[in-house]
């Protein structure tokens, strides 16, 4: 078979991403070229996320561009679309009749068979029934080799699969399936081989990350994983995301502290603080043990950055509610913190809750708490100005001239925190340099290399 161009999009968070890289490896070591632009693809893979309304509908509007490159007249060399991941395994057929444009529907068990998928359609063509999402229980391991969508210096660690917390608002479980842990030494197998291809930051991901091991034999924890990982030479930076509150022993938070690699950063989605609605949403814990997990971690871990994740609107938060989350909001003081609005999702247990909010008022929620924290992260940011910190240079920029370089610190994470601008020069993309701040802005911070 003539090698085909394939172009990848991949949507959702960093564990999808995860999933797109091992196909993208598959595909390449199968004879498939991969490459960045959709208008000179053969073939086009869209992996999709699922999780919340907003979500599916970026994955609909994304299928829908990549389709008119199949178009006849539109000058694409498209004659394939395959649809990846969360979007099929949620919907399945469904989608067959509702997208006609695509040629087949993978789920999220389908990663390790990608190849053979796309081989067969190009021999053969769509199959009769184009969607195939059986029971989601593909982990990857060491062996599936990652063709980077990162930059080069940073990469992702997926250390599960799925998840069996149960929230009643989610559909990762029916998605992903139950929590799946990897094995240690396939983990550390997996950092190595990044360290070799000069990867300098691991950013550990999964559904709940403090959950890795608990049905391993041995029972290994996030702890005894972290600490590994740091003894491995070549990388710099470990960074942890995905912890749920609940899980946050002493031991880890401790790991943290003691090991220099580790970032002192902490990703804790608390979602809400009102009691009711934690018990509501059928997340483990209380009020009282956020409130012990955000105390903790800061008087563990030195100099802690901490960002959470938060639902208004979910059904049954009275404004009395929500004023006892937002009073929470600037009594915690959140380094970094987002905010999504209740999607009701079919196949929840919340989706026959009584007592919805309406729409509107659920994103005037959201904005009054971007609001205060745009205040809070403003200060704290303040804060740090003539303090010095390491800083990954990411690339140049081109939005400021007097800083031509923007970078991380180990603050911040990619994609989801604010950046640190820096004046220098002779700067190079994963350099990781000296900075002293100077300035900031809500979210930014302004630094010159030392």
């Amino acid at each position: 078979m003539k090698a085909k161009k394939v172009h990848i999009v991949s949507l959702g968070c960093p564990k999808n991403l995860v999933d797109s890289e091992v196909m993208a490896a598959l595909l390449s070591a199968g004879g498939f070229h991969i490459i960045p632009r959709a208008d000179e693809a053969e073939i086009i893979v869209v992996n999709t996320c699922a999780f919340i309304l907003p979500a599916k509908e970026e994955s609909i509007d994304e299928i829908l561009r990549m389709a008119e490159w199949k178009k006849e007249g539109m000058g694409g060399a498209c004659t394939h679309l395959v649809v990846t991941g969360c979007l099929p395994q949620r919907y399945g057929t469904i989608l067959e009749a509702e997208l006609p444009e695509v040629d087949l529907f993978l789920g999220t068990g389908e990663v390790p068979h990608i190849t053979r998928h796309i081989k067969k359609l190009i021999l053969e063509g769509p199959p009769t029934c184009r969607s195939l999402t059986p029971k989601p229980t593909f982990l990857m391991n060491a062996g599936h080799l990652r063709l980077l969508l990162t930059p080069s210096y940073s990469a992702y660690l997926k250390i599960a699969e799925g998840c069996s917390n149960h929230c009643s608002y989610c559909v990762i479980p029916s998605i992903r399936g139950k929590a799946r842990s990897r094995k240690t030494d396939d983990i550390l197998k997996e950092v190595e081989l990044l360290a070799g291809r000069g990867v300098k930051e691991i950013i550990i991901t999964a559904q709940d990350t403090t959950a890795y091991g608990r049905e391993l034999k041995g029972k290994p924890t996030l702890g005894y994983l972290l600490k590994k990982i740091s003894s491995i030479g070549g990388i710099r930076w470990v960074r942890v995301l995905y912890t749920y509150p609940t899980g946050l022993t002493g031991d880890i938070l401790q790991t943290i502290a003691d090991e220099e690699k580790i970032c002192p950063y902490l990703d804790i989605p608390i979602q809400h603080i009102d009691d009711g609605i934690l018990k509501a949403m059928n997340r483990r814990g209380g009020s009282e043990q956020i409130r012990k997990a955000i105390v903790n971690a800061r008087s563990i871990i030195p100099d802690v950055a901490l960002r959470t994740s938060l639902i208004v609107g979910f059904p049954g938060e009275t404004q009395t509610k929500f004023n006892k989350l937002l009073d929470f909001i600037k009594e915690a003081r959140f380094d970094h913190l987002g905010v999504f609005t209740y999607s009701r999702e079919e196949g929840t247990a919340a989706h026959s809750l009584p007592s919805r909010i309406a729409e509107k008022e659920k994103d005037a929620r959201r904005q009054l708490i971007m609001e205060e924290q745009a205040i809070i992260s403003w200060e704290i940011n303040r804060s740090l100005t003539g303090s010095v910190l390491e800083v990954l240079i990411e690339g140049k920029s081109d939005d400021i001239p007097e800083f031509p370089f923007v970078g991380r610190c180990r603050r911040q994470a990619p994609e989801i925190d604010g950046v640190t601008y820096v004046k220098g020069k002779d700067l190079t993309s994963g350099d990781i340099v000296h900075c002293k701040i100077i300035t900031n802005d809500e979210y930014d911070l302004f630094a010159e290399k030392l």
